[in-house]
């Protein structure tokens, strides 16, 4: 129990870290700079200058706060706590930098720099939520309504919806601000799933060895892992070895290999690079 309320703990420090990272990224890079890649915080970048009797922020607080009450009306009232909390807490923070902070023009002069910082600060927040099981609410929302609903193909319908308003940009704005939106939603995809990717990232180990209870007894009782072990035979020599197999995490990894090149130095090893490992200590299936 005191490891689970560890665990929720951190989840929850990370949910307020990544919430704000989405929130400075959209509301200091993002609205300033027209720059609409797709989503809320995109579609009001739009109609902030369609409809300008509202600011960017006010739309974007309106739309996610009506995808709130869709979404509580529509699906489970349970339909993630985690959600209404990261989806308020980004409409709260976005509301006092408005306050705190009225932008009237972007921080500096130099776009692609202001271009990064929009991308990779909601990106990689979006991809830490996404990681514990998060979201900042939006059009996920409306993917789980499209999803209980419809048997539409709902990743394609939001690219779909995500590519129409970032080229939005280009009737509403001009080509400089269409272009780096479009630009932005590419980089943005293809960051969230690397990042994901890398925070899920595991070491593999296969270690042929003459000497398996030394090798799993540091793992299991230093390291802290465990370790599955069978039997082999040499190809060319046939004499009896084992295979040891265990995951690790990339610190764990360094210092496992230093110890077999201390202690084991004819042992071989494989290392293979995982994302995907589901278990005990790893990702839930």
């Amino acid at each position: 129990m005191k490891e689970e309320h560890k665990r929720k703990l951190w989840e929850f420090f990370w949910m307020n870290v990544a919430t704000l990272m989405i929130s400075v990224g959209v509301y200091f890079f993002k609205f300033p700079n027209n720059f609409s890649m797709g989503g809320v915080s995109g579609l009001s970048v739009l109609l902030g200058k369609l409809l300008p009797v509202l600011s960017p922020s006010t739309y974007n607080s309106i739309i996610n706060i009506l995808f709130l009450i869709l979404g509580f009306l529509t699906l489970d009232r349970n339909f993630g706590f985690r959600t209404v909390y990261c989806s308020l807490l980004s409409l709260g923070l976005i509301q006092v930098f408005s306050w705190v902070v009225p932008l009237t023009a972007p921080l500096t002069d130099e776009l692609m720099l202001e271009l990064f910082f929009a991308v990779i600060l909601p990106a990689l927040g979006s991809a830490i939520l996404f990681n514990i099981d998060a979201s900042s609410g939006g059009t996920d929302i409306a993917a789980m309504i499209l999803k209980k609903y419809s048997g539409l193909d709902v990743g394609r319908a939001l690219l779909i919806t995500d590519i129409a308003i970032a080229a939005g940009a280009l009737v509403v704005f001009d080509a400089k601000a269409g272009l780096c939106s479009l630009l932005g939603l590419a980089l943005k995809s293809v960051l969230v799933d690397s990042t994901i990717e890398s925070l899920n990232r595991r070491k593999a180990f296969f270690v042929v060895t003459s000497h398996p209870e030394e090798l799993c007894d540091y793992v299991i009782h230093t390291l802290g892992r465990g370790a599955t072990v069978w039997q082999a035979q040499g190809a060319y020599t046939h004499e009896a070895h084992y295979i040891v197999l265990t995951v690790l995490s990339r610190g764990q990894a360094v210092v496992l290999r230093r110890r077999l090149k201390q202690e084991d130095p004819r042992a071989f090893m494989i290392v293979a690079n995982s994302s995907e490992i589901f278990g005990k200590g790893f990702l839930q299936p």
